[in-house]
């Protein structure tokens, strides 16, 4: 199932997302929320008549860093024995179709693709094998990050937790095994041009490793987001620029680069 978070006359709901054409989409509005058991309503809108927002509004954000091999060796950095995480607040969400603001304080933002692992039961030292049971679902992520900045200081707050930099969606896709989710194809294009191009499986550290990993210092609670990594190939994002993230299996997530108003 494909679970969408939306507004529609000032309303915001959950829907489940059915149809295959992109303009023949319609939403099942969810009685409840896909945290706990819920009802399809029956009631269906177009897709087309809805704001998407961002699927899930995460208490936080744990991003996991340098885990593809050729995306830590192109920024010149080692390969970490161990996952290695770091945070994006609450506030830097967005959802599908929300602009990216491009902060005052860098020259140099960038793009990385990742694939989003969204939690969903409060869960803590979760075992390798429970690891399934815990994942409501996956996600298209975009790690938007203040490259210069990233660089200059030691710690990655305002290079990665600035307002706007983790765009999400278009919506939780419930139906991919974990087994599954090791092994798609992931793809970012910038103005339609490709720029990133990978698989999941080429991860170091997979996502029973990351989910095993943060659990045992934290608890994870229903909603909350894992980033995985990004393959190689990151670059720069200009004012104007269109960045679109398809993960196989999920769909696309696109977002516009505007100056911060």
């Amino acid at each position: 199932m494909r679970i969408a978070r939306f507004s529609i006359d000032g309303n915001v709901a959950f829907g489940a997302v059915e149809g295959d054409k992109p303009d023949e989409l319609v939403l099942d509005i969810i009685k409840g929320i896909p945290f706990a058991d819920f009802e399809l309503s029956g009631t269906k809108v177009p897709l087309s008549k809805v704001r998407l927002l961002p699927p899930v509004l995460p208490n936080k954000v744990v991003a996991f860093g340098r885990n593809y091999a050729e995306h830590a060796r192109e920024l010149g950095n080692e390969v970490p024995d161990a996952p290695f995480a770091f945070f994006k607040p609450s506030t830097a969400v967005i959802g599908p179709g929300d602009a990216i603001q491009y902060p005052s304080f860098t020259e140099d933002l960038q793009h990385e693709a990742e694939l989003a692992v969204v939690i969903g039961r409060m869960c803590r030292e979760v075992p390798r094998e429970r690891v399934a049971d815990v994942v409501l679902g996956y996600t298209c992520a975009l790690d938007v990050t203040a490259r210069d900045v990233q660089k200059r200081e030691k710690q990655w707050a305002r290079a990665k937790g600035f307002d706007t930099s983790c765009p999400l969606g278009p919506w939780v896709e419930t139906d991919l095994t974990l087994d599954a989710a090791k092994d798609l194809t992931i793809q970012l294009t910038v103005n339609g041009e490709q720029r990133q191009l990978g698989r999941t499986s080429e991860m170091i550290h997979s996502i029973e490793d990351l989910v095993v990993n943060i659990s045992e210092a934290m608890t994870l609670l229903p909603g909350d987001v894992i980033l995985t990594g990004t393959p190689a190939g990151v670059g720069p994002l200009h004012v104007g620029d269109e960045v679109a993230v398809t993960i196989e299996g999920i769909g696309t997530l696109t977002n516009k680069v505007v100056k911060r108003g």
